[in-house]
């Protein structure tokens, strides 16, 4: 059963206190009345008695003063009968027009006392709804007018955006600043290691156990080479150029034939969008590389679509591949996460998710394509294949669609003060 809105029960209430005390006005009103109408009644009939009982004039006969008496009372019934029975039903009848008028004044003042709160209410729906990542912290409440506790409430919540934004910041600039530190050594390590396998007195041992540290150390730029995009593609995309989606998924696939894996079908309508290309480059060529290295063994089939749905341009890639329980879906987006069937790495702890480690991959491509997706506007959504395998749906605003850029950040009174 759906439950009344707190607007709804204020009007409720605010009419149901109208209509009682109309109600009860209403009673009094005709108790008064009735206790009025009966005093006319007994003067008329002590004047009657001391006509009567007058030595002036001509008395009246006993029975014609008590017939006078009783049409007086009959008339007198009546009369207050009339009286009560208008005061009851147009009394209800105008109880129940001031009841609807009040009901409806009562909708229009609870919807306008509430508008701050749907204000803040909104606010925070963006920004659940904006990412995990922090980018909906922007957005501020700033509300306008007097300092109540809806005001206070909502610069409290203003202040607490403000500093979760610059926690948010400050991690992704840490993320960045240590990936480029990385870098350097990583460099130098991999020409030590080039000028000592290419001695010409290396011996056999040293060349291989070169090779060895060379792959560990391209994994290692690999891995910093992730983090680095993660970091860049979480900041909201400012220049924007045409990028076709079609041709980007085109090139990729190019790349691939001829090589040993799946089979690849390509269906590559125009997807036109606004955006940056090597971004969105990154983000077509994660979603491929998933789809082969998440793939079976032999026989596997991925199909690569683009097109422009709904104003929205659209890349959906399905693979084939073992089963992915519905539960697991939102694992492969989080950085650093692998499913169950690609984890190498130490067995879960405390049933929490295996952290990737020394195995395929390092568990940031999907990550990284939900991070680039949603700093174009757009958004990227998976769910499992009938048989197995994934399908992975990424949307992006069509070209020409405008996408909101981040309001100015507004701190409250309350962190000024």
């Amino acid at each position: 059963m759906k439950r009344l809105t707190i607007r709804a029960r204020l009007t409720l209430v605010h009419g149901g206190l109208l209509l009682l005390a109309g109600v009860v006005l209403l009673g009094v009103t005709y108790v008064l009345v009735d206790q009025r109408l009966r005093e006319p009644l007994t003067g008329v009939i002590a004047k009657a008695d001391v006509v009567q009982a007058t030595p002036f004039g001509k008395v009246p006969a006993p029975g014609a003063i008590e017939q006078v008496r009783i049409l007086l009372r009959e008339a007198q019934d009546e009369a207050k009968r009339n009286a009560l029975e208008s005061l009851l039903t147009q009394g209800a009848v105008a109880l129940l027009l001031i009841s609807v008028v009040a009901l409806g004044f009562g909708w229009l003042i609870a919807g306008r006392a509430l508008q701050p709160l749907h204000q803040i209410t909104g606010t925070a729906r963006r920004i659940a709804a904006a990412d995990a990542g922090g980018r909906g912290l922007h957005e501020r409440i700033a509300l306008r007018g007097p300092r109540d506790e809806v005001k206070e409430l909502a610069d409290t919540f203003d202040l607490m955006l403000e500093r979760l934004d610059r926690s948010f910041d400050g991690q992704r600039r840490f993320v960045a600043n240590a990936s480029h530190e990385l870098r350097t050594p990583l460099a130098l390590n991999r020409s030590l290691l080039e000028v000592a396998m290419s001695r010409p007195g290396a011996s056999a041992e040293l060349r291989q156990l070169g090779e060895t540290l060379m792959a560990v150390n391209e994994r290692h730029e690999r891995l910093i080479d992730g983090l680095l995009t993660l970091a860049d593609s979480e900041q909201q995309v400012i220049d924007r150029t045409p990028v076709d989606l079609a041709e980007i998924a085109g090139h990729l696939l190019d790349q691939l034939a001829g090589t040993p894996g799946p089979t690849v079908r390509r269906r590559l309508a125009p997807a036109v969008t606004a955006g940056d290309p090597v971004l969105l480059e990154r983000l077509t060529q994660n979603l491929v590389e998933n789809a082969v290295r998440h793939n079976l063994p032999a026989g596997g089939e991925i199909d690569v679509s683009t097109g422009t749905v709904d104003g929205r341009a659209t890349l959906v890639v399905v693979n084939t591949g073992p089963v992915v329980p519905g539960y697991e879906i939102e694992t492969i987006f989080q950085p650093f996460r692998r499913l169950h069937h690609d984890r190498v790495a130490a067995p879960q702890r405390n049933g929490a998710p295996d952290r990737a480690g020394a195995g395929r991959g390092f568990g940031l491509g999907l990550s990284i394509v939900r991070a680039v997706a949603q700093a174009h506007g757009g958004g990227v959504h998976a769910h499992p294949r009938d048989g197995g395998g994934l399908v992975v749906t990424v949307t992006l605003p069509s070209l020409g669609v405008a996408v909101p850029a981040p309001p100015a950040r507004t701190l409250p009174a309350a962190a000024r003060g």
